[in-house]
């Protein structure tokens, strides 16, 4: 996650009524739950997410030859998993950067003659902030497990599900970005250069910090949660309390913060994160001990489970349900 800045002013929300946005739960929505049999394996998560968060990889900084490593993993894992590349290649250089850094784009065509002309965009950021100057016990690597190795791993699961099952209607595109410590640079590059081609991007679903969980009701939070009606569209499709309301996320103006604003930015259609990073259950926020041995596997594990359902209806319904409330 692009760092915050502390002093960010509280933003009132008390002008739009809470029930035209708030999360829907199974007793309140007319559910629409999709059965899916595939189960996500702990091991194939711990194994992506150990190597993305490992010393070889020196912290990914764009950039770098960690970066590059990061990058040379993410492409074999689709070729393994026979999801395509978008574009000529997998790599789509950076136009915003002024080294040679690169997103990875995968890309899973939908079944329907109408509806793959759609796109849903399953994305995450794989770069990370490097080395630390000063250290902590020697240590001086910030490896992102968290940030965004977690989020990394969650998308790359997502895209060996649909490669499966081969159960989409619309398209989907699987993006892991660069350059997003650096400034939102991999996002903003690619919006730009999509809309350019006249993408018909439908939403965005962006994934950032799921490393941990929280002590809540719900099991994750998105970024902009009154933006859209997303939140309830989940809810509704995993028939589970599953998005909520943080009001940390609000106050800190996360929604311009992370990938998904460059595509709203662009687009105007919604485009947002989702966390279970809510400032209370995780104290490593670019910090050498953000690593491996933090993360909470078999929670990742049940976060990219019960988020299954929720996009294979997204890439699935006959018209676009998630819609921009303002």
């Amino acid at each position: 996650m692009k760092k915050t800045v502390a002093s960010l002013s509280l933003v009132f929300f008390g002008c739009l009524s809470t029930s035209a946005v708030i999360a829907q739960t199974a007793s309140e929505a007319q559910l629409k739950i999709v059965a899916v049999e595939y189960k996500v394996a702990e091991n194939d998560v711990a194994e992506t997410l150990k190597y993305l968060a490992s010393d070889e990889l020196e912290g990914r900084e764009t950039g770098t030859i960690g970066m590059v490593k990061a990058a040379d993993y993410l492409e074999q894992f689709f070729k393994n998993n026979n999801v395509k590349p978008y574009f000529k290649s997998y790599r789509d250089t950076l136009s915003t950067f002024k080294e040679t850094a690169f997103n990875i784009v995968g890309f899973v065509e939908g079944s329907d003659p109408v509806l793959k002309n759609e796109f849903i965009i399953l994305s995450a950021h794989y770069d990370h902030i490097g080395f630390d100057k000063k250290g902590v016990n020697g240590d001086f690597i910030n490896n992102g497990a968290n940030d965004d190795a977690s989020g990394t791993t969650a998308v790359a699961e997502m895209a060996k599900y649909f490669s499966i099952a081969k159960n989409n209607k619309r398209s989907i595109l699987f993006v892991f970005f660069a350059g997003e410590e650096k400034g939102l640079l991999g996002s903003k590059h690619l919006a730009k250069k999509l809309k350019a081609q006249d993408f018909k991007l439908y939403a965005q679903f962006n994934i950032e910090m799921i490393g941990v969980p929280m002590k809540r009701e719900y099991l994750a939070y998105i970024t902009g949660f009154d933006k859209s009606n997303m939140a309830g569209k989940i809810n509704e499709y995993t028939g589970k309390n599953t998005i909520g309301f943080l009001p940390k996320e609000a106050e800190f103006q996360l929604f311009y913060r992370s990938d998904n604003f460059s595509f709203y930015d662009v687009f105007k259609v919604p485009c947002q994160s989702v966390s279970t990073f809510d400032f209370e259950n995780f104290e490593f926020y670019h910090h050498v001990s953000d690593d491996f041995k933090a993360m909470d596997i078999s929670h990742m594990t049940s976060f990219i489970q019960e988020l299954l359902p929720a996009v294979t209806q997204m890439v699935n319904t006959p018209t676009q349900e998630i819609i921009m409330l303002k």
